[in-house]
């Protein structure tokens, strides 16, 4: 990230284009590299986010193309795309089937990638286009970014290769180096190789201007926000636990029901006690962030906030560290002093 941003902050060579979603500093032909892809969340304070890649995860896994399902995580996604109901560039269908069906009943493009590199480890046919010649008709708001995913295996370690036509620097790229390392991961898990280096190569790799909220757009602060980022220098290198061990696709279906029951409501679901804990840690970050969403949406002053945030420093001290920079980032937003809800926590444990 911090290479990303210097390069279309103050590098050389950079474009500046004018596209239909504003103006932008490009970088044309990018290739990143992350050799250890578990550090794919960033841990910086101005960029500190883990809940809408989580959600756009399983947004994915499920197979789902329902704006009314990411709009909960991403809310600016229905402007974005320009669609309420049906995000026809969704990649889980493409993927995972529509609803994932096709993932079921073992017929997905996911399957068949899994088949091939069982069939012969060196193979280089293990790719998912998710780009498609028809996404180019011109009255289509939502082309997929993405052209292609790809996995090898070399040297007993699964490693994968993105490629996309175009780039959102601040808003998509952390979201994509997220949700595509997952899926690295979880490939890899499944045919039972180690974790190898994840690489994304980018045609236009862009910056867009900051700009005011339109009718057609929403408001735009992609560059003070890079610089914001660049200023607070390097950070803590804090990689996400390892994926259990084996055949992880049991456990994610428990996780894609948890997820649907608490994002409709069921706030108290409780998961089968057989989920180990790094999938029921996704669990408990869906529950906090349901818990925020619904404080948002009723307004909630600081008499009634307080009890709902001082549930959140509960459920925070309950799972993996690496997850509390991005929940205390949501706490330190609130009114209540975030020390007195963690004393209380404290206090209500020791009881």
């Amino acid at each position: 990230m911090r290479a990303v941003f210097k390069q279309l902050l103050t590098g050389r060579g950079n474009f500046q284009v004018d596209s239909s979603k504003g103006k932008s500093t490009e970088a044309f032909g990018a290739l990143l590299e992350l050799k250890n892809p578990r550090a794919r969340l960033s841990r910086s304070f101005s960029k500190a986010k883990a809940f809408s890649p989580l959600g756009e995860l399983f947004w994915y896994l499920s197979g789902s193309d329902s704006v009314e399902f990411i709009k909960h995580y991403i809310p600016n996604y229905p402007k974005l795309i320009k669609d309420e109901v049906k995000a026809n560039g969704a990649y889980g269908p493409r993927i995972f089937g529509e609803n994932a069906h096709a993932k079921l009943q073992g017929r997905s493009e996911w399957d068949r990638v899994i088949r091939t590199l069982r069939e012969r480890e060196g193979s280089r046919n293990a790719l998912i286009q998710i780009y498609d010649n028809s996404d180019a008709k011109p009255k289509n708001g939502d082309k997929p970014c993405t052209c292609t995913i790809q996995f090898a295996v070399r040297n007993r370690q699964l490693f994968m290769h993105t490629h996309m036509r175009s780039n959102d620097a601040f808003f998509g790229l952390p979201h994509d180096i997220f949700t595509f390392t997952m899926l690295q991961e979880i490939a890899a898990r499944e045919l039972g190789f180690g974790l190898g280096r994840y690489t994304h190569s980018v045609s236009s790799l862009h910056l867009y201007h900051d700009s005011p909220e339109t009718a057609e757009r929403p408001a735009n602060n992609s560059t003070s926000g890079a610089e914001a980022y660049y200023r607070e220098g390097f950070h803590d290198f804090s990689p996400m636990p390892e994926m259990p061990s084996g055949c992880p696709w049991s456990s994610i279906e428990q996780v894609k029901v948890a997820e649907q029951e608490i994002r409709a409501g069921n706030i108290g679901y409780s998961a089968p006690t057989d989920v180990e804990r790094y999938w029921q840690d996704f669990i408990e970050l869906f529950r906090i962030h349901k818990i925020f969403e619904d404080m948002r949406k009723r307004g909630d002053d600081l008499r009634s906030e307080r009890p709902e945030l001082r549930r959140v420093a509960s459920i925070m001290r309950e799972i993996s560290p690496t997850y509390r920079i991005y929940i205390l980032g949501r706490l330190e937003k609130k009114q209540s002093s975030v020390r007195d809800l963690f004393e209380y926590a404290n206090e209500g444990k020791k009881a």
